[in-house]
């Protein structure tokens, strides 16, 4: 419809008009004046109708109400507050931000703010009314600090636009101060910048770890804070620029001043210094001549660079680290165990960045075992890329040695309490051996108890065998040594070897020429061979291949093995290999110690490598055991070559001494602390036909002698309390120079007579039967008068 109204609103003022005029013309009765009245009111309708198409938009502005809706939804934004005012200072709109800033929806410029913002504010709008614009810079609403700019705006320019900003205030000292000591140091460090923040004193405030270990070093890089900045730089005659601790041969630096405050040149001072760079051409050369000097020195040295990276190592460190030269590490980090990766990284990357002073750091080398080796980090300068040198003493060899000495002293500990073990257990094998044999020569073959007592024998012997082995161990049995070549036992014992290993393991056996003869017990190096070949047969399965080769070595290649164990002499050797599984590396050191075993139970004593190892450390020779996994086990046996007079005929081995009768007459001094010895020895002495006197140590057995009329033979002990065996024969020979002593003892017999300078005295050792005690007595009392009559 013409002029915006609807068919019902015209419907409507149709009706009111004719109504109207048909009133009129009830009142009136005048047609005239009735139609005169319609024509004018149809002439008002067209008025304002034609009204209405000339002027839509006054007309439609003067009859819509606005919709601030949209408004306040397009002016809404996160950082800055808007609000608008009319011109009659009604708040029209604001947004979100604006009644958060100002608690509320507050008309501006009535604002609350701080001092005379409100009254600033306020002349600003005026400002904004008069010439289009205002603004002011220094608000504040508590804590907040604004900027404010007024905008006169609308068609008929009768709004005010009300915009405020947060303004930040930066403090530049506490902000670089805060990056200094934070990641931002750090970065800066590993570019190799030196910062630092001086106070307008001239005095430290704050610096990177690179700056820090340049000029204080390490041991001062916590406490500087405060600190005279003068005196830590040092500028010579040339007006070069040094840190004052490095010394004469210090690199230079180049600062970089940059003032805080553009207008203060005194004010606080942010430093920033960097390295002297030398040419491209004389880096190279000088990094090249490192490089070969470095390959020239026997010592492990490596260099890296800024990142972590290495650029060069020479052959020792390539050796010292166990590399292999067809895959080389990139970093330090990737030649070490994964708990030393962090430690060395920290400390590659503080002597990168400025510390010049080295220092030594101790890590386990991947591949090389839990044993730590000592490496030396420190920072270089003037050598283009190259910023530390990493430098690693090969210790292999030295390892090698520790570990030989600490097992050889370790075996050796072992060995004085087997021995000691070995004496005790002596003792009491000896009263079990003896009182069986009593209870034997009263009962006869066929007696309820004879096989029991028989059976006690039998074990109270292996136990004897036992300690033997012990004894072999540690060095302390008895030896009956002869000059012998090796080629010669192996043949005498090779019919029982094949016995012993079985048809399905196979015997090779190799002799080299010119062989030296040795000095050995063949008996014990005859079971020497024994056991290493019954223990490669089980190490085998008993299927492969045993293999016994003789062969010299002279004192120059035993110079060449580098051993600090085997002194250089001629040897003659024997090696024994099986083709078995071989021998673990954890197993390997321990495979001579006594009754370390790996086979099952009941399948060995342990007492068997460790006997070869006795026997052969006695003979004064050395044996040494290698194995790789898969690839078998070998045994090599070093024994010295005899050196005899020349032309002198090799000893032939002792007669076999007649046996002795188990009777006989006289008098015994027995003197024995060990009451169940004592009491066996003197019932078998006493069955033989002696005539026995007892004392239970050496002070009782003097006390004793003086009594006796007569002493035929002093039997006694060699090791007691108090006094012992030796040194009570010393007195007593002294009242009696030819009184016979027949000692017994668990100890050896060679380590005994080397102890004791006594002369014409006999050995029985112990455990021994009581046939051995009368046997050995007979034997002591016709050495004893064979000297008397020699004497005549």
């Amino acid at each position: 419809m013409p002029g915006g109204l609807s068919r019902l609103d015209a419907a409507l003022l149709a009706g009111l008009a004719l109504l109207s005029v048909g009133l009129l013309f009830w009142a009136t009765r005048d047609a005239v004046l009735a139609a005169g009245f319609l024509g004018g009111l149809a002439l008002a309708a067209g008025g304002v109708i034609l009204f209405r198409r000339l002027f839509p938009a006054a007309v439609a502005g003067d009859a819509a109400l606005p919709d601030w809706t949209m408004l306040r939804t397009a002016v809404d934004h996160d950082d800055i507050a808007v609000a608008i005012t009319d011109r009659a200072g009604r708040l029209v709109c604001a947004n979100d931000l604006f009644a958060t800033w100002m608690g509320g929806f507050v008309t501006p410029p009535g604002l609350p703010l701080e001092g005379r913002g409100a009254e600033l504010l306020k002349n600003a709008g005026r400002a904004a009314w008069r010439d289009g614009e205002g603004h002011v810079d220094e608000l504040a609403v508590g804590t907040l600090h604004l900027s404010a700019q007024v905008l006169r705006t609308g068609l008929s320019e009768d709004y005010l636009v009300w915009r405020f900003s947060a303004v930040e205030r930066l403090d530049l000292v506490t902000e670089i101060s805060r990056h200094l000591d934070g990641p931002a140091g750090r970065t800066l460090a590993q570019a190799g910048v030196m910062a630092a923040l001086v106070s307008a004193e001239g005095r430290l405030r704050v610096a990177n770890q690179a700056f820090l270990l340049r000029a204080l070093g390490e041991g001062d890089a916590s406490h500087y804070a405060g600190r005279d900045v003068a005196p830590l730089l040092r500028l010579d005659d040339a007006g070069t620029l040094y840190f004052g601790r490095e010394g004469e041969r210090a690199p230079p630096v180049r600062l970089i001043q940059i003032p805080l405050i553009p207008a203060d040149s005194h004010g606080p001072m942010l430093l920033a210094l960097i390295d002297e760079e030398i040419g491209v051409a004389d880096r190279g050369t000088a990094q090249t001549y490192v490089e070969t000097l470095l390959s020239l020195l026997p010592v492990g040295l490596a260099m890296v660079d800024r990142d972590g990276r290495f650029l060069y190592m020479n052959r020792a460190f390539v050796r010292a680290a166990g590399l292999s030269e067809a895959k080389m590490p990139r970093y330090p980090g990737d030649i070490v165990v994964t708990e030393d990766k962090g430690p060395l990284a920290d400390m590659v990357r503080r002597h990168s960045t400025g510390q010049q002073v080295g220092g030594d750091l101790s890590i386990r080398l991947a591949g090389q075992g839990d044993e730590p080796v000592s490496m030396r980090v420190v920072g270089v300068r003037g050598l283009g890329e190259a910023a530390v040198l990493l430098s690693l003493k090969d210790s292999s060899e030295e390892s090698r040695l520790k570990r030989q000495v600490a097992q050889a002293s370790k075996m050796q500990a072992v060995g004085q309490l087997a021995g000691g073990v070995a004496h005790d257990f002596n003792n009491i094998l000896t009263a079990v051996l003896g009182s069986c044999d009593l209870m034997l020569m009263r009962h006869t073959p066929g007696d309820s108890d004879y096989d029991d007592i028989q059976q006690i024998r039998s074990n109270a012997n292996r136990a004897a065998s036992l300690t033997r082995q012990l004894l072999a161990f540690s060095r302390q049995q008895t030896l009956r040594p002869q000059i012998l070549q090796l080629p010669d036992v192996i043949s005498e014992v090779s019919h029982l070897l094949k016995r012993l290993i079985g048809d399905s393991v196979q015997l090779s056996v190799r002799h080299g020429r010119g062989l030296g003869a040795v000095r050995a017990d063949p008996g014990q190096l005859e079971q020497v061979i024994v056991n290493l070949a019954v223990n490669a047969r089980d190490a085998m399965g008993g299927h492969g291949t045993l293999t016994m080769e003789t062969y010299p070595v002279s004192a120059a290649e035993v110079r060449a093995m580098g051993s600090d164990i085997m002194p250089p002499a001629d040897y003659s050797a024997l090696k024994v290999s099986d083709t078995g599984s071989g021998i673990p590396a954890d197993v390997l050191p321990k495979i001579f110690e006594p009754f370390f075993t790996t086979k099952d139970v009941g399948k060995g004593t342990g007492l068997g490598l460790s006997t070869v190892y006795g026997i052969i450390k006695q003979s004064a020779g050395f044996i040494f055991a290698d194995s790789k996994p898969g690839g078998g086990a070998s045994f090599t046996i070093y024994l010295p070559v005899h050196r005899a007079e020349k032309d002198a005929p090799l000893a032939a081995p002792p007669p076999p001494k007649p046996k002795k009768s188990q009777w006989g007459t006289g008098t015994i001094l027995l003197v024995e602390d060990e009451d169940m010895v004592r009491a066996v020895a003197e019932r078998a002495l006493t069955r033989a036909g002696y005539t026995v006197v007892t004392a239970s140590q050496g002070e009782e057995g003097i006390e004793r002698f003086g009594k006796m009329d007569k002493v035929d033979l002093i039997l006694s002990d060699v090791m007691m309390p108090t006094m012992d065996g030796p040194a009570m024969v010393r007195i007593l020979r002294g009242q009696r120079p030819d009184v016979p002593v027949l000692f017994m003892s668990g100890y050896a017999e060679e380590q005994l007579r080397q102890s004791i300078d006594i002369d014409h005295v006999s050995f029985l050792p112990k455990p021994f039967s009581v046939a051995q005690l009368t046997e050995a007595t007979s034997a002591a009392l016709d050495a004893a008068a064979q000297r008397a009559a020699a004497h005549g």
